[in-house]
């Protein structure tokens, strides 16, 4: 079997613990069954998330000590601006400490209630963002992204007859832009092509409608459409980037992913006028237009951690790495999402448990066990997060897919720990019929998965 080989060598490092199983037991049951409550230092595999847990270069951290820390127009406002310039190609850049203010800034500023975002499939802050400034976030994502089974190269892709008919059902005063999210982390992490990206916006043209992207993982979405779209083959990731952003009117990125930093992120486009106003809203909310919210050291990491992810050596062993997990799961029979994604490896929920309905999240219950038997700390992207109410008819409306997200920080762990995982997973899928269900005990009105409690559920329900 082919290991992929890490392009850097191990420079510092950082201890980790292994915890018995009793301690887990306990830690778990304390937290309600909810592993965003439990303490880091009781995680021997953190998969939880790819955001703001990547492992910086020793370029990133020299970079660090050149920190300017003046108020306003600090130099390394200055290089970020113009790396972010070169990549992006946006006329206005504004900082933001994180992704989600972007999106907060973007939201709080164009939506009106009754107004829709189209998306492919928007993630968790995003529909949040969308909602809560009393908007409705439309997932348009083409059919075959739902089928966990189906290889096909770019499942993030939008569904353009979708997308027509929703433009032309809600009007074009009511959608004030569409998104797309590079890669589409909720449909597992897939990528979106460039001549979907291409087609939407001469869909989009015809309306007059922006296109923005969700960008934070834009660099493996380059890699992929390198490696799998007929003509760019010969074409450096950089070149491809600077394409497929010509296309949009704008974006939010969060650094805390492809800009390789564990804090920060930016809004780009170019409307002066929009541009205005959220610069006012920045200043009120973030901090000047020179730092929105962050040191001038963490501009200068995003500057060069934006330069590095650009590299192919980097983005092959990236792509690589997370692929030779889903092989080995695949191997084995564990039931996966396919194709692997860019980031994570999905463990299809459903399949997995199948004796659990959606009603007693499956998805959670399967990363609560992998905690409890191994240590690994994931995510549930499934009923939890993304189940709600029907507003009309108050019953619960569950999403399509029902996966655990493995998500691999970058630059972080071994192949090695890549095998533990595995076989841990494996392990587990040999006890699955001893996995039990789960209710809820408590719930936030909104994003509820991060502060949500549990308890297990002796007896499963005949039908969700």
């Amino acid at each position: 079997m082919f290991f992929p080989s890490e392009p850097f060598r191990i420079k510092v490092v950082e201890p980790i613990r292994r915890t018995t199983r009793e301690e887990r037991e306990h830690l778990i049951r304390e937290s309600g069954n909810n592993v965003f409550n439990l303490p880091a230092e009781a995680i021997y595999v953190d998969l939880l998330t790819d955001s703001g847990t990547s492992a910086m270069s020793d370029n990133q951290w020299a970079g660090m000590m050149l920190g300017d820390e003046s108020y306003a127009g600090s130099k390394n406002y200055y290089h970020f601006e113009d790396t972010v310039h070169d990549i992006f190609g946006f006329k206005h850049i504004i900082p933001t400490h994180q992704g989600r203010v972007a999106e907060n800034l973007l939201f709080s500023t164009i939506l009106k209630e009754g107004m829709v975002i189209p998306n492919n499939i928007h993630f968790d802050t995003t529909r949040a963002n969308v909602e809560y400034n009393g908007g409705e976030a439309l997932d348009l994502v083409i059919d075959e992204a739902y089928d966990p089974h189906l290889d096909h190269p770019f499942k993030g892709n939008m569904d353009l007859q979708k997308l027509q008919a929703t433009i032309e059902e809600y009007g074009v005063e009511r959608i004030p832009l569409v998104i797309m999210t590079i890669t589409n982390n909720s449909g597992g992490g897939q990528p979106v092509s460039m001549e979907n990206i291409r087609a939407t916006r001469a869909l989009l043209n015809r309306y007059g409608i922006p296109l923005f992207f969700d960008a934070c993982r834009f660099a493996e979405n380059c890699y992929f459409i390198k490696e799998r779209e007929p003509g760019y083959q010969g074409k450096s990731i950089k070149e491809i980037a600077r394409e497929m952003f010509a296309y949009g009117d704008g974006c939010t990125m969060s650094a805390k992913k492809d800009g390789l930093v564990n804090i920060g992120g930016f809004i780009g486009l170019n409307d002066d006028g929009l541009s205005e106003k959220i610069t006012t809203r920045l200043i009120l909310i973030e901090g000047f237009p020179t730092y929105g919210g962050l040191a001038g050291r963490d501009l200068e990491a995003i500057a060069r951690g934006l330069q590095e992810v650009l590299n192919e050596d980097y983005l092959h062993f990236r792509i690589s790495q997370v692929r030779h997990l889903g092989k080995m799961l695949d191997d084995e029979g564990i039931p996966i999402l396919k194709p692997v994604g860019g980031h994570a490896v999905y463990l299809n929920a459903r399949e997995f448990l199948p004796h659990i309905p959606q009603a007693q999240f499956p998805a959670q219950a399967l990363t609560v066990a992998l905690y409890r038997e191994a240590g690994i700390r994931a995510v549930e992207i499934g009923s939890l997060m993304f189940g709600h109410k029907d507003p009309l008819t108050g019953r619960e409306v569950y999403p399509e897919l029902e996966l655990v997200r493995l998500a691999i920080p970058r630059r972080v762990y071994t192949t090695m720990h890549m095998v533990y995982v595995a076989e841990s997973i494996i392990n587990l899928y040999r006890q699955r019929n001893d996995i039990r269900g789960l209710k809820l005990t408590y719930e936030a009105p909104v994003l509820r998965h991060f502060t949500a409690r549990l308890e297990t559920v002796e007896t499963s329900l005949e039908n969700a």
